[in-house]
C-alpha cells in the first residue's frame, strides 16, 4: 500500500504543477481574485459531478463519510487552503513569470514538512531532511539569476504556499474520511466565495471558452489532485507525503518551459539531477522499529490486514474494502510503516 501511496502523491504533484502554468496563460484576461474562485469552483463542480454520478450509480460507498466532529478542521481548511492560498498564488503569478512561480511553490512542501516536524510531532528522519534540501537545491538552482531579490510576486506566492502546508496538516486529521467529498465541499465553498468577492469588486466573468479552460484546470489541478493528495496523507503522513508533493513546480517549470519554447538550460539538467536525488532519498526510505499500538477507536476504507483484526456487526457491508465504525486493540510489532492513521506514535530520540 505504501508505493501505491507513493505514486498517487506524485499524481497529485504532476496534477498540480501542470496547473500553474495554464493558470499563468489565463491570467491575462481574467482578475486573479476571479481566477482563484473559477479555479475552485471548477474543482468543486467537477467532482461534485463524480460524486453524484456514484450515487446514481448506486455504487457501493467505500469510503467515510465526513461527520459532525470533522467539521471545524474542514472549516480551518476552507480558509487556509481555499480562501487565502490560492488568493495570494493568483496575484503572486500576476506579478511573477510562470517559471519562477512554479519553482517557488517548492516552498509548499517545506511548509508542509516543517509545520509536520515542529507542531504535529510527526517524525522526520535525516534522509528525508536530504531529500527535501537537495529538491529546494534544484529549485534555488533554477531561480538563481546572480544576484539575490526580492519582489512582491514572490512574497505573496510563499505565503500561500505557507497557508498551504498548514492545510495539509490540517487535512490529515480528514484523511480517513471520503477524500473527493472533501475536496468537493473545499472547491465548492472556496470558489463560490471567492468568485462573489470577486464579482463586488468589480470583476466581469471572462468569455466562456476562458470559464471552460478554467474550469477544466480547476478540476484536474486543484480537484483530483487533492483528493489523490488525501489519500496519499492517509498512508504516508503530512511530512512524506509533502516531500513528494515538492515535485510539483518542477514539472510546472519544464511545462513553462516547453510552453514558453524557451532553451533548455544546464541549470535546468542540473536541477533535475538533484530533484531526481532528493526523490530516490525519499523513495528508498526504509523506517521500521518495534512500536505498539494503543486502543483506538475509528471509521474509515479498509481491508482485514494486521492492523484489521475485528469481529463485525450486522448490517458491514460484505466484501473488502469495506468502511465501519470499528476498534482497534492494542498491538506491539515490527514492520515497515510510515505515519500513516496507524502509525503516528512517538519516537524515542
Amino acid at each position: 500500500m505504501m508505493q501505491t501511496a507513493i505514486l498517487l502523491a506524485l499524481a497529485a504533484a504532476g496534477l498540480f504543477g501542470a496547473s500553474t502554468p495554464f493558470a499563468k496563460l489565463l491570467l491575462g484576461s481574467v482578475d486573479p481574485w476571479m481566477m482563484a474562485g473559477l479555479l475552485y469552483l471548477g474543482a468543486g463542480l467537477g467532482l461534485a459531478a463524480v460524486h453524484l454520478s456514484r450515487t446514481a450509480l448506486r455504487l457501493p460507498a467505500v469510503e467515510a463519510p465526513l461527520r459532525r466532529a470533522d467539521m471545524p478542521w474542514l472549516a480551518l481548511v476552507i480558509v487556509a487552503g481555499g480562501l487565502l492560498a490560492p488568493l495570494l498564488l493568483m496575484f503572486g503569478l500576476s506579478l511573477t513569470d510562470a517559471a519562477s512561480a512554479s519553482l517557488l511553490l517548492n516552498l509548499e512542501g517545506l511548509a508542509t514538512m516543517g509545520i509536520a516536524w515542529l507542531v504535529f510531532r510527526e517524525n522526520v528522519d535525516r534522509r528525508l531532511l536530504l531529500g527535501a534540501c537537495a529538491i529546494l537545491a534544484g529549485a534555488v538552482l533554477l531561480s538563481w539569476e546572480g544576484r539575490m531579490s526580492l519582489q512582491w510576486g514572490a512574497l505573496l506566492i510563499a505565503g500561500a504556499c505557507l497557508c498551504w502546508g498548514i492545510d495539509n496538516n490540517l487535512t490529515r486529521k480528514l484523511s480517513s474520511a471520503d477524500p473527493v467529498q472533501i475536496a468537493m465541499l473545499k472547491g465548492l465553498v472556496a470558489g463560490a466565495i471567492n468568485l462573489l468577492i470577486a464579482l463586488a469588486s468589480g470583476a466581469v466573468l471572462p468569455s466562456a471558452v476562458t470559464l471552460l479552460a478554467a474550469g477544466v484546470i480547476g478540476f484536474l489541478g486543484y480537484g483530483v489532485s487533492l483528493a489523490l493528495f488525501v489519500l496519499a496523507l492517509r498512508h504516508l503522513g503530512a511530512a512524506r507525503t509533502g516531500a513528494y508533493f515538492s515535485l510539483a513546480p518542477f514539472v510546472g517549470a519544464v511545462l513553462a518551459v516547453v510552453m514558453l519554447g524557451e532553451a533548455i538550460s544546464v541549470q535546468l539538467v542540473v536541477a533535475g539531477c538533484l530533484m531526481a536525488v532528493g526523490l530516490w532519498l525519499h523513495l528508498s526510505e526504509r523506517h521500521e522499529h518495534p512500536h505498539a499500538h494503543e486502543a483506538m477507536e475509528h471509521e474509515h476504507r479498509h481491508g482485514h490486514d494486521e492492523h484489521h483484526r475485528h469481529e463485525h456487526e450486522p448490517g458491514v457491508q460484505p466484501g473488502e474494502p469495506h468502511t465501519h465504525w470499528h476498534r482497534h486493540a492494542p498491538l506491539a510489532h515490527r514492520h515497515p510503516h510510515y505515519p500513516d492513521l496507524h502509525h503516528r506514535h512517538g519516537h524515542g530520540t
